[in-house]
Order: structure tokens, then C-alpha cells, then sequence
């Protein structure tokens, strides 16, 4: 029996970093790109994937995400069918299986290259 993805995030078109994004930054991580979301951002950087999610009526309240790439087990990539406009990345992590749904405007390869590039590779 498959449990529920804990988080669905949809990523939309590729953005310049968000400048508050390097607040959150620790010694020796750098921004590599961002993705706009529904409300509001995805930063993929040297060491994590962060998400902001801005909430209420009027966005000031603001979610983070944080999830370290070293906590991802195994991913998978779905491109857009010839009726489907949308692709998928799904990541099975240590927190639990999570749904990356991708607008017309995000490359799937390029996400899924940056999360090979993000897990494979030692930095």
C-alpha cells in the first residue's frame, strides 16, 4: 500500500535567485537557480533544495523548506505526454515521498540534471 505524498510543490518557469534567498545561505553554500512557484519560490543551491511558501491573504507570513540533497534515496522523472502539459519529479527521501509537478514553463531534464548533479556529486 503506497502512503500519500507528505508535500506537492509545483515549480513553474526559471527565475533569477531571489535576493532574500542568500540570507538563508550557510558558510561555502551558493545559489544556482531558482524556479517561481505558485506563491513564491524554489532555490536549488550547493547543498539543498529551499522552498518558500508564502501564506495568508496578504503573503507576509513565509514557509521554508529545506531539504538537504544528502536526504534524497532516489528520484524519478516524468515528462509531459502528448495530452499532458504537465511533468513530474517525485523524491524519496528520509523525510518521506514528495511530488514535484512541473508547468509548461519548467524542463523536466533540467531538473532532473540538476538533482543527478545535486546527489551524485560530492560538494
Amino acid at each position: 500500500m503506497e502512503t500519500a505524498p507528505i508535500l506537492t510543490w509545483t515549480l513553474q518557469q526559471e527565475i533569477p535567485v531571489p535576493h532574500d534567498v542568500q540570507a538563508l545561505l550557510v558558510q561555502g553554500e551558493q545559489a544556482i537557480t531558482a524556479f517561481r512557484t505558485f506563491r513564491d519560490s524554489a532555490t536549488f543551491t550547493t547543498k539543498r533544495l529551499i522552498v518558500r511558501d508564502a501564506q495568508g491573504l496578504t503573503g507576509k507570513k513565509i514557509e521554508i523548506y529545506s531539504l538537504p540533497y544528502n536526504t534524497i534515496n532516489m528520484w524519478s522523472s516524468e515528462n509531459a505526454g502528448r495530452l499532458d502539459w504537465n511533468s513530474e519529479i517525485e523524491l524519496w527521501t528520509r523525510a518521506g515521498h514528495i511530488k514535484v509537478k512541473l508547468s509548461k514553463g519548467a524542463d523536466v531534464r533540467r531538473i532532473d540534471s540538476l538533482i543527478a548533479w545535486a546527489v551524485l556529486q560530492p560538494h
